[in-house]
């Protein structure tokens, strides 16, 4: 893999991740950090799968309705393509990309950017889902958060299904998925 070399001089990237199950408040956490980086008069660039268009076919969207503006796309490579003379790249689920994510965030992170990518670390049979693995794997900075399972008020790490569909990718809200905790999930 070739490695551009980092053109913003003694500036340092790093790459974050944000992960958890369905309503634990990761797209909310993103907005958070890219809103916080904007108020500090940095360069910011967002970046969602063009198949996510539950809340807008543009903005990402957290569950509670916070939003912020955002470049659909549909492969990983064009991130890349797009990114400007930026100081920050948010990334929302990231567990849609193509497996280049995790090379296209490294090379953003050696060009001195700070990276920070949010997304579901396990699909709802408990898996690890898409390239979050290997994400999580290269991060220099990660945070697990938790939802509240609906089943019992524990802390809930696991993304229910509540459809028959069988497929891995289902987009979907609160008619489709719930949190739950461990014992709840299984039993």
């Amino acid at each position: 893999m070739f490695i551009e070399p980092n053109i913003r001089g003694d500036k340092r990237g790093w790459i974050e991740v944000i992960c958890g199950s369905m309503f634990s408040g990761k797209t909310e956490e993103l907005i958070r950090r890219l809103k916080r980086a904007r108020i500090a008069n940095l360069k910011v660039e967002i970046f969602k799968p063009a198949i996510d268009v539950r809340y807008d076919e543009v903005k990402i969207v957290s569950h509670d309705e916070r939003a912020i503006q955002s470049t659909p796309v549909d492969n990983s490579q064009k991130i890349l393509l797009m990114v400007g003379d930026v100081d920050v790249v948010g990334v929302d689920e990231a567990q849609f990309f193509d497996e280049g994510i995790t090379e296209v965030c490294e090379k953003l992170a050696l060009r001195g950017i700070r990276v920070i990518v949010a997304g579901l670390d396990m699909d709802y049979k408990t898996k690890p889902f898409g390239q979050m693995p290997n994400l999580l794997a290269v991060a220099d900075y990660i945070t697990k958060l938790h939802a509240i399972c609906v089943v019992c008020g524990n802390i809930a790490n696991y993304s229910y299904r509540k459809s028959a569909d069988a497929g891995q990718v289902l987009l979907g809200e609160k008619d489709v998925y719930e949190p739950r905790c461990r014992h709840c999930y299984y039993e």
